[in-house]
């Protein structure tokens, strides 16, 4: 497949968590990638504003899926726009501030913080090197405009409990200690679809890079699903291909392995 709409997701799969840095072979490869002829998008649960860590590629990508999906675009162009049920956004915040567990509330631009307990600090800011307080507003300014994704910081059992009081959201978990929740009809995957539709390409050309929870949509929803060698197990499973990790040539060797280099 030398020519293919390639979908990325950023953290464990084009950033490394040890570096916060694209590795020199993944830059090669997505220019080589380029040249012949192929696509290349980001797909990540970040909103926009924290996208901030993709340099050295920035003049490769072709479109962005974000906030797993409930923010596409295009340069300027809007594909696709999935803000949370209102009431389902105040369950969760109400929720928040009654158990004392960290959220982060993304509005379209701007993002509030609930943090307790320094778990938004501790994993966001030290662990994956996100510069989220300079984008915060007060969490009364996010609440009067569109909610498109609740992070929240508590265990699976519990996620599972707050879903079941969420009826119009879905949860994507790429890290053991929080889930990224949006609506229903926000994933990578439809984020896939809508880009395709968009675009005029079909979805079987598509081929789908993920290490995460959150990526089980796209990966299941490309023509081929790639998982880094340092995803999660339960992505791995479904995955049609596994390469070896981020820091470990695992784009390269991918695009390698499918021809698309």
């Amino acid at each position: 497949m030398k020519s293919a709409a390639l979908f990325f997701d950023i953290d464990g799969t084009l950033v490394s968590f040890k570096t916060h840095k694209i590795p020199a072979s993944t830059i090669r490869a997505l220019t080589e990638a380029k040249a012949n002829g192929s696509q290349v998008y980001i797909a990540t649960g970040r909103p926009p504003m924290i996208i901030t860590n993709l340099g050295a590629i920035e003049h490769l990508i072709d479109g962005y899926i974000t906030i797993n999906g409930a923010l596409c675009y295009i340069g300027d162009e809007l594909i696709c726009y999935r803000p949370i049920d209102r009431e389902d956004v105040m369950t969760c915040v109400e929720d928040s501030k009654a158990k004392g567990y960290g959220l982060i509330v993304v509005g379209r631009d701007k993002a509030a913080v609930l943090d307790p307990t320094g778990s938004v600090d501790r994993i966001f800011c030290q662990y994956l090197n996100v510069k989220l307080y300079d984008t915060l507003s007060p969490l009364e300014e996010i609440l009067q405009q569109d909610v498109l994704q609740l992070t929240a910081f508590f265990d699976s059992a519990y996620e599972q409990e707050m879903l079941a009081r969420m009826p119009h959201c879905v949860s994507g978990r790429w890290h053991p200690e929080f889930t990224d929740i949006t609506s229903i009809d926000a994933d990578k995957g439809k984020g896939i679809l809508a880009i395709a539709r968009h675009k005029g390409f079909d979805a079987s050309r598509t081929i789908a890079f993920g290490d995460g929870g959150n990526d089980l949509s796209m990966i299941l929803q490309a023509g081929i699903g790639v998982a880094m060698g340092n995803a999660t197990d339960s992505l791995k499973q479904y995955a049609d291909y596994i390469t070896t990790s981020v820091d470990d040539d695992g784009i390269l060797n991918a695009l390698l392995h499918l021809n698309v280099i």
